[in-house]
């Protein structure tokens, strides 16, 4: 009996927002080595692009917060291909903030970027997959900060909040051509992250996480594969947490804490 590949995307299309480094670098790599043709977008074309097996992806500069924008990158990359069975709504950040003080600009660009793009990008690509018969997937990027803020995530964290209502109403709409999932990622070990883990490389982090590391960017990478993939046939609506199994609560190390420093007393004494 021969067992297909649940992991081949050979002949299938994918569209990663920016996929261009990072997270979305990573993603756009791994459904490339899966078989799919892949573009990515950017505000900017980078000096590099994911590769894997041989290929290369496609970019197109697009500005996903614009609805024009966002729009035509899905129009594209469907004439490009010939077809769109994924999009992951990788696009998205943003830098801590004081909500007391943080001005209304910037609260609407974090907005528009982490809530209002995967919304535009989302309409796009369902009007492209409900007209293929095997209809399609689509996969928003979350983070742990949609349900557990953090200090100086205000605008971010309500607007990945929003983000995984919005997964959650679009898989009641568009079932059963096209399937709407999120992913809740937590801590991950990127480049441009790193600077924000300690002088101590995360090492005092990782201890807060059950796992006992910060994820990889591969982590969510393959986690995408799942929910595109045939062996997700079914799954609809759903949040994947992809956070090692969140956060150590805060009460628990500060008693930990607590008691190595009265054994420390003890043992001096």
């Amino acid at each position: 009996m021969t067992i297909s590949n649940p992991a081949d995307f050979t002949g299938r299309a994918v569209v990663v927002t920016g996929g261009t480094k990072g997270i979305g670098y990573a993603i756009a790599e791994a459904f490339l080595g899966a078989g799919a043709e892949v573009l990515v977008c950017g505000r900017g074309e980078p000096d590099s692009l994911p590769v894997a097996e041989g290929r290369t992806a496609a970019f197109r500069a697009a500005d996903v917060r614009d609805p024009e924008a966002a729009a035509g990158l899905i129009e594209h990359a469907a004439a490009r291909f010939g077809r769109l069975d994924t999009l992951v709504n990788n696009a998205g950040g943003s830098p801590d903030s004081d909500a007391a003080t943080v001005s209304p600009r910037f609260v609407e660009r974090i907005v528009a970027l982490n809530l209002l793009a995967p919304f535009y990008t989302a309409q796009a690509a369902n009007r492209v997959m409900r007209t293929q018969e095997q209809g399609g997937s689509i996969v928003n990027i979350g983070s742990v900060s949609g349900h557990d803020p953090q200090p100086g995530t205000a605008a971010y964290s309500a607007a990945k909040a929003g983000l995984l209502g919005l997964t959650r109403a679009l898989a009641l709409e568009w079932a059963p051509l096209v399937r709407v999932n999120h992913i809740t990622t937590g801590l991950i070990r990127t480049e441009n992250a790193a600077a924000v883990y300690g002088s101590d490389g995360g090492a005092a982090v990782a201890r807060t996480i059950p796992m006992g590391r910060m994820a990889v960017p591969s982590d969510v990478a393959d986690a995408c594969l799942y929910l595109a993939g045939r062996q997700a046939s079914y799954v609809n609506g759903a949040d994947l947490a992809v956070h090692g199994g969140g956060d150590v609560p805060g009460r628990y190390l500060a008693a930990r804490s607590a008691d190595m420093a009265a054994t420390g007393r003890q043992h001096r004494g």
